[in-house]
């Protein structure tokens, strides 16, 4: 194994990522696991940025991160060099996690000043650049996950989140607001359940929702069984989608969960998604719910139920 002794400062300037980027590809899908020194700064072997190289090469020629930051570097190799030529594939158009990245990092810096203006500046910038979707997709979910960590780790306070999940909301009603389902459109009620007290999730699967033709009904956060089981039977809803981000451990949200399944018409799809999905996943499964990890697989999910629902 090279020796690691890289910093990241270094390995940006090697690769061309920025230091934000090559931290989300490691924190969030394992890209490369850096060696830390006592101080706990990352430190890089050649490895890893032979690694993060030929990821970023990969993402340039449209695949997807998600996907490949785990293959072995044999794969990768072949993902961006053809046999034939020995040069990279051509570039598609598309719009790369990395153009998101200084939307992301203006959002998260206006949010510990607390300034509304270069908050909302910045999304509406994202969504010139990036189009709705992907203003979605890119910068409100990863921003949504951020502020949940920082929560969390108590790197902001409880009024920063407030104050972020707030303008969040406002511009996601706004980004919705062009997509109207038709009074044919099936019908989506959002949630978090009882206990769980963080709505970002929630509001981010409304939006999703709402961008493929789903009529919203969104109820906020903590909410007991009885209450959603209740308003999805007025609203006559096709699915449920609830979000869990926090607490992982809430020793009371399986039986909620199990609760909330037996309340529900039997034809009414259950969705949970969030970033706790795992910690409950054997509740989530055992009530035959579906279970999404990213905000694109629930996109997937419904318009699978939209389809079923057109063929009934």
């Amino acid at each position: 194994m090279s020796e690691a002794h890289f910093p990241i400062q270094l390995v940006a300037r090697l690769t061309g990522l920025s230091a934000h980027v090559i931290r989300i590809w490691e924190q969030r899908y394992r890209a490369v696991e850096p060696s830390r020194t006592p101080s706990n700064r990352r430190l890089y072997s050649q490895g890893d940025v032979d690694r993060l190289n030929l990821l970023r090469e990969a993402t340039l020629a449209g695949h997807s991160i998600g996907q490949i930051a785990r293959l072995p570097l044999a794969k990768l190799r072949s993902l961006t060099t053809p046999a034939h030529e020995g040069k990279l594939t051509p570039v598609r158009p598309l719009v790369l996690e990395t153009a998101a990245e200084p939307f992301l990092e203006t959002c998260l810096r206006a949010m510990q000043a607390l300034d509304t203006r270069a908050f909302e500046e910045s999304l509406k910038r994202a969504t010139a650049v990036l189009g709705s979707q992907g203003a979605l997709l890119r910068v409100v979910a990863p921003l949504a996950h951020t502020v949940g960590e920082w929560w969390r780790d108590g790197k902001i306070s409880a009024a920063h989140e407030h104050f972020a999940t707030g303008l969040v909301r406002d511009f996601l009603s706004s980004l919705t607001r062009p997509y109207g389902g038709t009074g044919e459109s099936p019908r989506l009620v959002v949630a978090t359940p009882a206990g769980q007290l963080h709505e970002l999730g929630a509001l981010l699967a409304g939006a999703m929702a709402a961008s493929l033709g789903w009529r919203v009904t969104s109820l906020g956060a903590s909410l007991p069984a009885a209450e959603i089981a209740a308003a999805v039977r007025q609203k006559e809803a096709r699915a449920v989608a609830l979000s869990v981000v926090y607490p992982e451990d809430d020793a009371s949200l399986p039986a909620e969960l199990r609760r909330l399944r037996e309340l529900l018409p039997a034809e009414t799809a259950l969705i949970v998604g969030g970033r706790a999905l795992s910690a409950y996943r054997e509740a989530i499964e055992s009530i035959g719910a579906i279970g999404v990890r990213e905000l694109s697989e629930l996109g997937r999910e419904l318009d699978k139920l939209r389809q079923l629902a057109g063929k009934a």
